[in-house]
């Protein structure tokens, strides 16, 4: 199975998940193509990876009339895409017209390269570029559909005409899958959850949780849901609780939460470690007693699916208190496989760290039910198979 593999940057720090995923799929004896079409790096593993440069863009000035000769009905159809509907934002609309630049230019390597099939991993950019593709080469294409594609924005702008072509739709949580049934893509859509190459080593209870251990993994962004995380570590401290917080990642909310960390007299106790590599962050996971994560539905509509971090630090033995938004529900059960709060209901987050602080028998019954869940649902080896054996399904129907 030759799989011709896009996405927008690979590889990027913030989805580890996709390095994963092919890392999966080269184990499993698939032959990988990866084509980034913004930035990225030279190699991964011992991959070589295709770096678009936005220079081959000026090759459009007249591939584009060739394109518009040869096949003007397929010209008319997305003329009639792109003007029929508003971009979600000017973002969208960049990312959709590179795709669509980048497989004019590559028109001919890709008829080289003849792959069984192309995966493009988000709806918008690689999309794009696989939709234009499989109408002028007939190669089929699979989509990845997740939060960001269905929801920030209103969502991408040309989603469902990218959809009624694809031969499969991959996403990784229920709320999104549910989404795109009720979209009308029902027999298509594939729940496939990301996943873990190896499983970090479960550690033992802490039996000390005095100074209680928090940690959040996440940019820093809107969705993330900072200033009522603030507000929870300014609660806890008022109730005289001791607890150590430490918060991985980047973003532009850096400043922020700086200046809101030394207004709310917050420094002793919560500082910001920026952004590390998995390894060096799954360490300070391994550190702590629990992990926050005060998800939010942003005001562009953007939020969160599944966390990769929260399956992490299940299958670490940390328990998890999160907010009830999108996939976390999936996997975070109240009471039995972590804990569930309002972000804007503090207190019940002081009661949850009680609970964690003190009660040895709730804390080794949600890490093992955490651990379990997390080796049934989360294994990449297990889930890329799944995606691999759709993906065979999809080519064996075209052909």
């Amino acid at each position: 199975m030759r799989i011709l593999y896009v996405t927008t940057t690979f590889p990027v720090y913030s989805e580890t998940f996709l390095q994963r995923e092919v890392r999966a799929l080269k184990a499993l004896g698939a032959e990988l193509a990866i084509l980034s079409l913004h930035k990225g790096e030279e190699r991964f593993d011992d991959i070589e990876i295709d770096r678009f440069s936005k220079w081959e863009l000026l090759k459009v000035i007249w591939l584009l009339p060739v394109l518009i000769g040869a096949r003007f009905e397929l010209f008319r159809r997305y003329m009639a895409a792109f003007f029929g509907n508003r971009p979600a934002s000017w973002l969208n609309f960049w990312e959709n017209l590179l795709g669509f630049g980048v497989s004019i230019v590559r028109y001919k390597q890709i008829q080289l390269l003849n792959p069984d099939i192309i995966h493009c991993t988000w709806s918008s950019a690689p999309a794009a570029f696989g939709w234009l593709t499989h109408c002028r080469l007939g190669i089929p294409f699979s989509v990845g559909a997740h939060a960001y594609d269905l929801f920030e924005n209103g969502g991408d702008w040309l989603l469902s005409p990218k959809l009624e072509d694809a031969s499969l739709i991959h996403t990784s949580t229920e709320s999104a899958a549910s989404e795109l049934r009720d979209r009308g893509f029902d027999e298509k859509v594939h729940l496939i959850r990301r996943g873990l190459n190896h499983l970090p080593k479960f550690k033992p209870l802490r039996l000390n949780r005095k100074v209680l251990r928090i940690i959040c993994v996440a940019r820093l962004v809107e969705k993330k849901g900072f200033p009522f995380q603030l507000a929870i570590y300014e609660a806890l401290m008022h109730a005289g609780i001791d607890f150590e917080a430490r918060i991985v990642g980047e973003g532009e909310l850096r400043s922020y939460l700086l200046s809101e960390i030394e207004r709310r007299g917050l420094g002793e106790f919560v500082s910001l470690i920026g952004k590390l590599s998995f390894e060096e962050t799954l360490s300070h996971i391994a550190w702590a007693d629990a992990l926050f994560h005060t998800g939010v539905i942003a005001r562009d509509g953007d939020r969160d699916g599944l966390p990769n971090v929260i399956p992490e630090a299940m299958a670490s033995g940390v328990i998890v208190v999160g907010s009830p938004v999108s996939g976390v529900v999936e996997a975070i059960e109240e009471g039995e496989t972590g804990f569930l709060r309002e972000v804007d209901d503090p207190n019940s987050w002081v009661s949850a760290c009680q609970r964690i602080q003190s009660d040895d028998s709730i804390c080794v019954s949600i890490r093992l039910n955490g651990r379990q869940w997390m080796e049934r649902e989360f294994n990449a080896q297990v889930n890329s198979g799944k995606l691999l054996e759709l993906m065979y399904r999809c080519v064996e129907t075209t052909n």
